[in-house]
């Protein structure tokens, strides 16, 4: 027994040592639809001639650390933030609406690479921590709603060799994330018009960009 656990630990010990590790750093532009939360504010009376579209536009952060199992796998871990902000002004006041989630997911790749390049293919899945603050016209003060929910992603990306060790990430996100329905205290948004609580579940396509610095192995 202790034998085998002497061989478990050097063979991942070795594993380790030898692995490649990528941390990456990118910035993307989403395109969401997210229809409880736009019938919400175009139904509400607070958008007056500035309905929303079928699809909002958001701005994306994130940072994710992997490590490269074999040269044609690679497993990771990305914390993402994400924000998109609504506002209106009309005769009785501004109305402002923003949405942020932050979204920690565990990512799997199969890695196609050649000298000074990688293509990598892959999804995840994590959990995901929204956040709403709601402004009403003329009543001076936000109210915050929260909710916990989950979320997947099919991920699709390139990076190219800049220099040493570092390279110019570029990808493209389709994801599916189910937000649930913000509460403040128990007490959700509600939509009076469909007499139902609003939910934020939303369907998302987004490129990145952003650097990727790889250690270890072969660069």
């Amino acid at each position: 027994m202790k034998k085998l656990l002497f061989i478990t630990i050097v063979f991942i010990s070795n594993t380790i040592a030898f692995a490649q590790i990528e941390l990456k750093g990118v910035m993307g532009i989403y395109f969401s639809s997210i229809p409880s939360m736009q019938d919400y504010i175009n139904q509400s009376g607070l958008a007056s001639n500035n309905q929303l579209s079928s699809f909002v536009s958001s701005v994306m952060f994130a940072g994710e650390a992997g490590i490269f199992i074999n040269p044609g796998f690679e497993t990771s871990l990305e914390a993402a933030y994400q924000l998109y902000s609504y506002t209106n002004g009309s005769s009785q006041g501004q109305y402002e609406l923003t949405f942020s989630n932050l979204m920690p997911t565990v990512f799997a790749y199969y890695v196609l690479a050649g000298t000074g390049y990688n293509f990598k293919f892959g999804g995840g899945l994590g959990v995901r921590f929204v956040n709403v603050d709601e402004s009403l016209p003329a009543t001076g003060f936000t109210t915050t709603y929260n909710s916990v929910g989950y979320g997947i992603v099919g991920r699709i990306e390139g990076n190219t060799l800049l220099g040493s060790s570092i390279y110019a990430n570029i990808g493209a996100d389709i994801r599916y994330d189910v937000n649930g329905e913000p509460e403040n205290n128990g007490t959700p948004l509600y939509n009076n018009l469909q007499k139902e609580n609003v939910n934020f579940n939303a369907f998302s396509l987004g490129v990145r960009l952003g650097i990727t610095y790889i250690i270890g192995g072969n660069n």
